[in-house]
Parts: C-alpha cells; sequence; structure tokens
C-alpha cells in the first residue's frame, strides 16, 4: 500500500459516464482528471448505458429460455416505494439445458474494441501513460436475479458464470494484461444481503460468494483486479437506503478471504445524508489482503463541504485510497458531470 494514497487518495470512476461515445470520455476524464487516475474506463455508452437492461434480451434469446408468462413480474422498486419498472421473468424450458455459448452478451468484443482506441490515445497523449483501462463488468448474478424466476437460478447460473469467465479469457488473450483492470460490479448481490429478493433453492450469500470467488479468480493475476459494491441506481437512486456499511463490510472480508489472487480494490458507496460515524464504524472491521486498497463512493453534486465532511468522517475509521460517486453517473443529469469531476478533484486536493 502506497502511504501517499491515504494522504492523498486517487480518483476511481466506477463505470457509466453520460457521454455520448469513448473517445469523448477518456478525453474528457483525462483532462479533468487526468493526474489523479489510476485506471479509466469507456463509460459504458451505447447498450451499456442502462447498464443491464440489454441482458433480458440476451437470456430471453437462448435457445434454453422461455418467458415466464404464468409468473408475476418483478417490480423494481426503489427505497422510496416508487416501481422504476416491472421486469419480465425468464425460466429455463422444461427438459432444456443450458450451455455457456447460448450467451451472446458481447463484453469481450466491446472492452477489446474501446481498448483499440484507448490504446491510440495513450500512445498520443491524451491518456496519462500511468493509467489503465478498466473493463467494468457486471456479475452473473446480476441479470440471474433481476430475470430469472428464483427456482431456476441453479440450472442458469453455473453456465453464465462459464460465459463470464470465457468473455474475461477472451479479453486476457487480445488485451495486454499488464495495462488492463477488470472491475466486477456487485449490486443484485448486496441487495440479496439486504432481502430484496424472493429466496431461491440455494442461500443466496452460499450463491453470490461462490460466483463472486470464481469469476474473481478467473482474472489473470498480472490484470488489477477491483470490485464496485453498490445497492443499484436505475434512477440516480439506491434501491435500498443501507443503514450502515455494515453488510458491504462483510461481503468484502468474505470476498477478500476466497479469492486466491490479489485484489487490487473495492469501492463501497456513501448516501449523501451519511456524514456520521454510525455509518462508517464498521470499516474499522475490513480485514483485506496486503495491497487491496478502499475507494468510497463519497462524492455528490454540488456539496463540497459534504464530500470533506463524509471523507473525514470515513477517516476516523478506516484510511481511504480512493474517492468516487456511489456508483455510474450515465443515470444522472449529463448537466452534472462538469462540476461533479470538479468535485472529485478539489475532494482529494484539499487532503494533501
Amino acid at each position: 500500500m502506497s502511504a501517499d494514497r491515504s494522504k492523498q487518495p486517487i480518483v476511481h470512476f466506477v463505470g457509466s459516464i453520460p457521454l455520448p461515445d469513448a473517445e469523448t470520455v477518456f478525453r474528457t476524464l483525462s483532462s479533468a482528471t487526468g493526474k489523479h487516475l489510476a485506471r479509466i474506463p469507456d463509460g459504458e455508452t451505447g447498450v451499456r448505458k442502462t447498464w443491464i437492461r440489454f441482458l433480458q434480451d440476451v437470456l430471453a434469446e437462448n435457445p434454453a429460455v422461455e418467458l415466464a408468462a404464468d409468473v408475476p413480474p418483478l417490480k423494481f422498486i426503489q427505497w422510496d416505494g416508487k416501481v422504476l419498472r416491472e421486469i419480465p421473468r425468464l425460466r429455463v424450458k422444461p427438459g432444456a439445458k443450458v450451455g455457456p455459448a447460448g450467451f451472446k452478451t458481447g463484453y469481450a468484443d466491446m472492452a477489446i474494441e474501446s481498448w483499440g482506441l484507448f490504446e491510440r490515445m495513450q500512445k498520443a497523449g491524451a491518456i496519462p501513460a500511468h493509467v489503465r483501462f478498466q473493463i467494468s463488468i457486471p456479475t452473473p448474478i446480476a441479470p440471474t436475479y433481476n430475470n430469472m424466476v428464483a427456482s431456476d437460478r441453479p440450472a442458469i447460473l453455473p453456465p453464465l458464470t462459464q460465459h463470464f469467465i470465457g468473455e474475461v479469457e477472451r479479453i486476457a488473450k487480445a488485451l495486454p494484461n499488464d495495462q488492463i483492470a477488470i472491475q466486477w460490479d456487485v449490486c443484485q448481490e448486496v441487495l440479496a444481503w439486504e432481502d430484496y429478493y424472493e429466496p431461491g433453492p440455494v442461500d443466496f450469500r452460499t450463491e453470490t460468494l461462490e460466483v463472486l470467488a470464481k469469476v474473481g479468480d478467473a482474472v489473470p493475476a498480472a490484470i488489477d483486479l477491483g470490485y464496485h459494491l453498490c445497492y443499484g441506481s436505475p434512477a440516480d437512486e439506491h434501491m435500498v437506503q443501507p443503514k450502515d456499511a455494515g453488510i458491504m463490510v462483510e461481503m468484502t472480508n468474505a470476498i477478500a478471504a476466497r479469492v486466491k489472487r490479489p485484489i487490487q480494490f473495492f469501492h463501497l458507496p456513501v448516501p449523501k445524508p451519511r456524514t456520521d460515524d454510525a455509518y462508517f464504524a464498521p470499516l474499522a472491521k475490513l480485514k483485506l489482503g496486503p495491497g487491496t486498497e478502499i475507494y468510497l463512493g463519497l462524492i455528490h453534486h454540488n456539496d463540497a463541504a459534504g464530500d470533506a465532511t463524509r471523507l473525514a468522517a470515513a477517516r476516523r475509521h478506516t484510511r481511504v485510497d480512493g474517492v468516487a460517486t456511489e456508483c455510474g453517473m450515465a443515470r444522472g443529469d449529463p448537466a452534472r458531470l462538469p462540476s461533479l469531476l470538479a468535485a472529485h478533484v478539489h475532494a482529494v486536493e484539499a487532503t494533501a
């Protein structure tokens, strides 16, 4: 762990950015925050702007999967009771066998395409030479818990996990491992630990941790590995408001204990109203491997004083190696982006 990180944290971007294309994302983030970056994502533009909504069609197009027309849709309910959307449920066809080859998510193709642009821009000096290309990918739990009937999770998760591991293998084979990072986006798992989803045949703690460890160990050692934990933000607000950081600390410790290879970072969100020690106190119980950094999503729009207060409160309980927003920014107001980028820089430079 670099001592300088705790004195002056880096700027971390979770993934999605409200800009039209990857080139604009790379150029904008590098210009605004470049010297404070360790990694930079492509902004998850295009089909990934709404994160995993397109995976509903990916699952439905698998020849072994069908619409569960007799099952009520999942009501995706925000913390305040607002129903954001109703998600049709899918199931495995009776007698059908699901295989990893039946899924076409496109994550490897999108990463390889973005890398080509990243490499050209970095060589031209538009992206700082020390910065890695960050590839943010949802875990296979995410579409499974959102889209499949609970009883069919054990049938879909193993082949879908193998598909995602196959995407990582393709990325690792095509791109220079020492210049990239893979961040697994852990959202539905956190919501499950908050009892958001209906129970399935397998205890959700057992099920999610097995997958999180498996996909982590699938990332080759030369690639930076990170986990972003969150409470969802389809309308730029949490699906559940956490009581404190306790569940995320429990999950982080469990992941760190199970993954055999080094983990470079974890990102945990901090709600805007939480400047109190009670929220951050569980962070003192983090049990991380040597070299694993903690990034906190405590940067909020137009709240410099709050950002500083949240950072100070967090530091009373743990070191803070990076600052970020709670989740991706693409679902928020694009007009806020310049001030949010400036807020990241202000927060890290004010701590120097």
